[in-house]
């Protein structure tokens, strides 16, 4: 159990700010359990400074010593500017306001790659594949508001370095002639298609209405992804049906890509919000089949374990404590 006595020399804020929804937990000191999870939707806040006050002034411990934030986002200084969403902030003027001692900031899906070594075998589903290859590179990759990108590379006896990039930005892999008629749809929409155009909530969505455009048909009253897998999975619309079948094959292309590049033999994860909430039914998606379509090298891809990520608390949260760990 925390130990409050403890106090607030070694307390920490830990919080996965993603484009939709910012979570905040709070942790006693280093090795001591996650606790006071709460997710705040990121639009009913002004700046993520209001969302870190409304937390801390509700949870009621005081000021943490060290901060942690995961944050959809590259860290490329101190001034940060989400891509998918409108908040931005100075670190260095966020850590003073609060007067935190410590401040991390880090991509969450760095913060989910150094989580990925302590996830529970309950929290994790096989989806092909054989045996992971132990302390071989592994691939991270998730589609949510956005697609994240990301893996562990082992370092000997240090364990293991997290990628910190922007992978999902990488120009979309299409293969069918209808993933090129989207490809097309999001360029002229958009100037540039990225897979992340295509492999995240509102990829699924724009995927939808460009295929129903195509076709000639009235899209309906799709709003969301969760619209769109709701008519293909439960109406059986075949519009809806193929544009969520495109999202997983190219999900599918863009995992094999990673898994090419970093030789990731110890398997590859796959977070994010929306593939859980598919089920069983992504096992039977083409997602396995073009993960391994690679050619010359199919049967490299065909031993390549990949995991679908269950967890019901976000486990970037673990990863951000992992990070203040080793500041």
């Amino acid at each position: 159990m925390p130990n409050p006595t403890s106090g607030l020399l070694r307390a920490r804020l830990l919080a996965d700010v993603g484009g939709t929804n910012a979570r905040f937990a709070w942790q006693y000191g280093p090795g001591e359990p996650i606790t006071d999870v709460r997710v705040l939707p990121c639009a009913e806040y002004a700046t993520l400074q209001d969302a870190i006050r409304v937390y801390l002034n509700d949870l009621g411990h005081g000021t943490p010593d060290a901060v942690a934030i995961a944050i959809a986002n590259p860290i490329t200084g101190d001034q940060i500017r989400m891509t998918n969403h409108h908040w931005s902030f100075s670190q260095s003027a966020v850590k003073a306001e609060f007067g935190f001692n410590t401040l991390r900031l880090l991509n969450d899906f760095t913060a989910l790659a150094l989580a990925l070594p302590d996830l529970p075998a309950q929290e994790l589903r096989q989806v092909g594949g054989g045996a992971a290859m132990p302390g071989a590179a592994i691939g991270l990759v998730g589609a949510g508001t956005g697609l994240g990108v990301s893996g562990l590379l082992p370092n000997g006896l240090a364990g293991w370095v997290p990628l910190e990039g922007e992978g999902g930005h990488v120009t979309l892999p299409a293969v069918t002639a209808r993933e090129r008629l989207v490809m097309d749809g999001l360029a002229r929409r958009y100037g540039r298609c990225s897979a992340e155009r295509v492999c995240s909530g509102q990829g699924i969505l724009d995927t939808y209405g460009l295929l129903c455009e195509a076709d000639g048909v009235v899209p309906g009253g799709a709003a969301s992804a969760a619209d769109v897998s709701e008519a293909a999975l439960n109406a059986g619309n075949p519009q809806a049906l193929e544009a969520l079948n495109l999202f997983c094959a190219m999900l599918g292309s863009v995992a094999g890509n990673l898994a090419l590049t970093l030789g990731a033999r110890g398997g590859v994860y796959i977070g994010g919000g929306i593939v859980p909430r598919l089920g069983a039914w992504f096992e039977s998606s083409p997602f396995r089949t073009r993960f391994e379509s690679k050619g010359r090298f199919h049967g490299l891809l065909a031993d390549i374990p990949v995991w679908v990520i269950t967890s019901k608390q976000s486990p970037a949260l673990l990863g951000a404590a992992r990070a203040l760990d080793s500041h």
